[in-house]
């Protein structure tokens, strides 16, 4: 495993989630929200839609890029929030339901290959073996 496969595993759920909320919004819609919150509209398939794209757009940031060791250490810490978003909206305030789990479990993978790819760096930074 190298860095840079690392990073394009980060890459993936940012292009198949979003991509998902970008082709097939009113699915998300359905899928994702308690039916109290849900508008199937026209406005909320649109912005559904750019939350994709943005997703979309992110993640052909993430895998075209050239990370470093500090890329994958403030990605980590980035992600951090998210699980508080994930646990406050599906169990405080319960707009999303339990196929946010899918978001969970994106970003805790993310979170896992982020500090494996910051650990691998810091490795072939000081000439130690990488594995």
């Amino acid at each position: 495993m190298t860095p840079l496969i690392l990073q394009r595993l980060i890459a993936l759920p940012y292009l198949i989630l979003g991509g998902w909320c970008l082709l097939a919004p009113h699915m998300v819609e359905r899928l994702t929200l308690n039916p109290a919150y849900q508008h199937l509209s026209a406005t909320s398939a649109l912005l559904l839609g750019c939350f994709g794209a943005q997703a979309v757009l992110g993640g052909l940031f993430i895998w075209f890029s050239r990370w470093t060791r500090t890329t994958f250490g403030v990605y980590a810490i980035a992600l951090l929030p998210f699980f508080g978003f994930n646990y406050w909206f599906v169990y405080e305030v319960p707009i999303f339901n339990r196929w946010m789990a899918l978001d969970f479990v994106s970003n805790a993978a993310m979170l896992g290959l982020s500090l494996w790819g910051w650990r691998m760096m810091g490795r072939s930074e000081t000439g130690a073996p990488v594995s």
